[in-house]
């Protein structure tokens, strides 16, 4: 009801006064009242954390991988932690839209064009190592208030890390604030990347820009999981991560984690970016002139 009053203020405001004069604070006021940020982290906290128990179960037991595309694969893992996730976020949420690597855009409920909130959501960061039985994934999910990320959250089960990001707060591992890293030139860098799943057929595959970053830094890093080498530029174990055609859930809570530890993250051609891109350049700032000059001339 409070919401409803606001909104009509907020209008009945923007018109005798100008939108420009009333905007950010009523817009404001409105925010708070319909949402509860802490409480909306923390169970994006709890949510994660048992997702990521869950997946530790399927990955003590073993898993039998489905093929989505020519490489692209698909556990019982990803499909039971994508249920789990999205029953949480429908019995807590029922009025936000959800995007989910397995299950796409809300079929049920809201949806993105009658709700400002929308949780972006990847089961299993991970899938093929985890199908290989290589000790690396996550599950990851972030929160857009209109289509700004508000926070994100990245679990990895394996090693009981929970890196978290707030919008103005900073980002955390464990609860212990984190910053990207000192490291001045793009030669004394350690890097990380990845590749589409199409690369096979599409020339666009990030193989030039590899061997060029490769031979200009200490190393290249290919881990499997973009949310993960996002959290590790954050929290300074990487300098830098860039890769082409990846998705919302890769990509949405490791961009906010970035920008909150005080590094930068662009698209290939510089530009700042606020949520999630299909193309992602990410630093600790210092070196991110001379890996987008890199990239730009491999």
């Amino acid at each position: 009801m409070m919401a409803r009053v606001a909104r009509r203020e907020f209008t009945r405001y923007s018109i005798q006064r100008g939108s420009a004069n009333a905007g950010p604070f009523l817009r404001e006021v409105i925010f708070q009242m319909e949402l509860n940020l802490d409480r909306a982290f923390n169970f994006a906290v709890v949510t994660m954390r048992e997702a990521g128990e869950l997946l530790r179960d399927y990955w003590q037991r073993g898993v039998v991988a489905e093929y989505k595309g020519e490489i692209d694969l698909v556990t019982e893992a990803d499909r039971a932690s994508d249920r789990l996730i999205l029953d949480r976020i429908r019995a807590a949420y029922p009025d936000h839209a959800i995007l989910s690597e397995e299950s796409g855009a809300s079929t049920r409920g809201a949806s993105v064009q009658t709700s400002r909130y929308q949780w972006i959501v990847d089961p299993l960061d991970g899938t093929t190592n985890f199908a290989h039985g290589y000790p690396i994934f996550s599950v990851t999910i972030a929160l857009q208030v209109d289509e700004i990320t508000e926070l994100g959250v990245t679990y990895d089960p394996l090693r009981a890390e929970l890196f978290t990001a707030r919008r103005g707060q900073g980002a955390r591992l464990n609860d212990r604030l984190i910053h990207v890293s000192k490291t001045p030139v793009l030669d004394q860098s350690l890097l990380a990347t990845g590749f589409p799943y199409d690369r096979r057929t599409n020339p666009d595959n990030n193989v030039r820009q590899h061997y060029a970053l490769l031979m200009k830094s200490h190393g290249v890093v290919r881990a499997g999981s973009a949310a993960l080498d996002l959290a590790s530029v954050a929290s300074g174990r990487l300098d830098g991560y860039w890769e082409y055609h990846i998705k919302a859930w890769d990509s949405a809570a490791g961009v906010l984690m970035v920008n909150e530890a005080g590094g930068c993250a662009t698209n290939p051609a510089g530009d700042r970016l606020a949520s999630w891109a299909s193309n992602v350049v990410a630093s600790n700032s210092l070196i991110h002139a001379e890996m987008l000059a890199a990239l730009q001339s491999a």
